[in-house]
């Protein structure tokens, strides 16, 4: 698919999302999204993360169903090594009491982990595919149809997940300290001193606002970087597979710990938040 495109056309459309955009003359595609605005929808960014996450909760649900107390299957001892794995962290991180906690790190994680290895998936697989199925199921010209397939290389889906952690934080704070608490908490540190006021808050909202958005931009970087890394592999032609394994298997440890990273970012943030002193 590469010599179809000079390499920074190649490039360009791999790092395109297949965008949707309501206009003045009706709903509109890609290029006729461009000066849309704020409401456009990138469809493949969430097909997929939607499509992954009903997996997640097939899959879990399916085995809890099958689960037995005697000898575990292969499937039911690999669930139950991720759900202990995530809850040990928790139980050593998070200090205060909520039973949203656990699952919550378990969702990010499983879900954050399936997203980030949707980057060992060859670049051309599903582009391609979705170029013939716009060729032949909708008349379209394959160049015009886009998909890119790892969610989190969208950088509206690792916000909007940073946002979700977001809330959860500032809702806990207000939970455990009440409104004047966390007001307080905003205000009072780390001078404890009235004239300071103005000083700490500039402070603590900036320390409070770097929490999401170091959430968002990491998962984010790390991720762009890489499936970049991959469409420039690809651009070489026939002698891409070398590179393209030695990579693969360089992120077959990255992509977890990104998803690591992530949960236990969630989790520190949150058990901050949950401290009533």
């Amino acid at each position: 698919m590469a010599s179809e495109y000079t390499t920074s056309e190649y490039i360009k459309h791999h790092l395109t999302n297949a965008s949707m955009c309501n206009t003045d003359s009706g709903i509109a595609f890609n290029e006729a999204c461009a000066d849309a605005g704020f409401w456009t929808w990138h469809i493949d960014t969430l097909a997929w993360s939607i499509g992954l996450g009903i997996l997640f909760l097939w899959f879990f649900r399916s085995v809890a169903k099958k689960a037995a107390t005697g000898v575990p299957t292969k499937t039911q001892a690999f669930v139950e090594m991720i759900i202990d794995f995530v809850n040990d962290n928790v139980t050593s991180t998070f200090h205060g009491k909520s039973a949203l906690i656990a699952p919550l790190a378990l969702t990010i994680f499983v879900w954050v982990l399936l997203m980030n290895l949707m980057d060992l998936v060859p670049v051309d697989v599903l582009p391609t595919i979705a170029g013939l199925i716009g060729q032949h199921g909708f008349g379209m010209d394959p160049h015009d149809v886009y998909m890119k397939a790892v969610p989190t290389t969208d950088l509206n889906l690792t916000f909007a997940l940073a946002i979700g952690v977001f809330a959860l934080i500032i809702f806990y704070s207000i939970k455990m300290k009440g409104v004047g608490g966390f007001m307080k908490e905003l205000t009072m540190q780390p001078f404890g001193h009235w004239a300071f006021i103005p000083v700490n808050f500039i402070l603590e909202s900036v320390t409070l606002l770097a929490r999401p958005l170091s959430l968002a931009l990491r998962l984010f970087g790390n991720l762009y970087a890489s499936e970049l890394i991959f469409i420039l592999i690809a651009t070489i032609g026939y002698f891409q597979l070398p590179l393209h394994f030695m990579w693969a298997v360089f992120h077959i440890l990255v992509l977890p710990l990104q998803a690591f990273i992530f949960m236990m970012l969630t989790i520190v943030y949150l058990s901050l938040a949950s401290e009533d002193h």
